[in-house]
């Protein structure tokens, strides 16, 4: 990623952290208005996954200017959901997801240029998570 980039996505990260458990359950009715299939994968109660995902999307935010100190734990992650019935189908829709709550969050601090910076930290982060999966998929076969 470009350093401009890597500025948009963490810049606007710090507008999104005010409202966090707001953006969380955005991303959640996102998720599974995109694919309600996807529903069945997540407890009833998403208190805990909201958490999750906005500690996990903090922590990569922070490490995108240092990403191959965080590579191992972004694969680390992609394995695990292999074990969830995680299917690479579903990295689109997740990113889909993402921008789509991301836009709604910002408002008109959302453009282009975030969320094409966005869209590539989604795409280089989803591609290790993919890249694992394959792999813990490829060992088990």
């Amino acid at each position: 990623m470009k350093e401009e980039q890597i500025n948009l996505v963490k810049n606007s990260w710090s507008l999104v952290l005010p409202i966090s458990d707001t953006a969380a359950t955005l991303f959640y009715n996102h998720l599974f208005t995109i694919d309600p299939s996807l529903r069945h994968m997540f407890g009833e109660d998403l208190t805990e996954q909201k958490k999750k995902l906005m500690a996990t999307l903090s922590f990569v935010v922070s490490k995108l200017d240092k990403l191959d100190d965080i590579v191992g734990e972004v694969k680390k992650l992609g394995a695990s959901h292999a074990g969830y019935g995680v299917k690479e189908s579903h990295y689109e829709t997740v990113g889909k997801a993402l921008l789509l709550t991301l836009e709604q969050g910002l408002g008109d601090k959302w453009n282009p240029d975030v969320k094409n910076a966005w869209a590539e930290a989604y795409h280089i982060l989803s591609g290790a998570m993919i890249q694992a999966q394959r792999e813990v998929e490829a060992k088990a076969n």
